[in-house]
């Protein structure tokens, strides 16, 4: 294999993309560019990788974002793939059409040595009876922080314990079942699940669960992008 080529810049003119005369373009770039690097983008997970993702999320293709950011579909595509850095203007309109904070792209990832957490070292975390349910701990499989693009929790749910009512919020979610029974809410439908059962549906469906069964019930989740803290 040869030498890895280095990642192309919009420092050639050919390369550079801006607003130029869409003033549309212009008003959503203008005041939001604050005192970003682009060498800030931390290593491993590319500003671009970030990106192709907020726009699976939303179910969008290159082409509705090229148009609603008032760039070339090919640039898109380079971008995504982390093959060139866009300018501060274009990265504003993109964030914008997508709805995410420019911030969020930069932010560094957690080091090496949570790469591992030991079953007696997960964080755990009660559940707010009030808003998300009663008999619940969440012990946390990925360690939260911001810049992940995925979220992980072992729910594990005494007899009798619910989520609070349904919820539904933008994203993707897989579950499995560790231990016990449960019923699963989704979109308006029931499914009473039991150890080794999976399910996975899209997170803007209605859905919540509760511990059908006499004993405690651990639940595997698995969602992204990250919704709560």
């Amino acid at each position: 294999m040869g030498k890895p080529s280095k990642t192309r810049t919009e420092k050639s003119p050919r390369r550079k993309a801006s607003a130029g005369g869409n003033p549309a373009a212009q008003n959503v770039a203008k005041g939001r560019a604050g005192p970003v690097a682009m060498g800030d983008a931390p290593p491993g997970l590319g500003i671009g990788t970030r990106l192709r993702h907020a726009r699976l999320m939303r179910g969008a293709r290159m082409k509705d974002i090229a148009i609603a950011a008032a760039c070339s579909e090919s640039l898109i595509s380079k971008i995504e793939n982390n093959k060139l850095e866009p300018s501060l203007q274009v990265l504003n309109r993109l964030c914008s059409v997508l709805g995410i904070n420019l911030g969020d792209l930069f932010n560094a990832q957690q080091s090496d040595d949570t790469i591992v957490t030991r079953s007696n070292q997960r964080a755990v975390v009660e559940m707010d009876p009030l808003r998300r349910g009663h008999g619940i701990l969440m012990e946390r499989v990925i360690p939260y922080a911001r810049g992940h693009l995925l979220q992980s929790n072992i729910h594990a749910v005494a007899p009798g314990g619910s989520s609070f009512g349904l919820i539904s919020h933008e994203g993707e979610e897989v579950g499995y079942i560790i231990a016990g029974e449960i019923e699963l809410f989704v979109g308006g439908k029931s499914f009473k699940l039991s150890a080794g059962d999976t399910f996975c549906f899209r997170s803007e469906l209605g859905h919540g669960y509760r511990n059908c069964g006499p004993n405690e019930a651990r639940i595997l989740f698995v969602n992204t992008p990250p919704t709560f803290a």
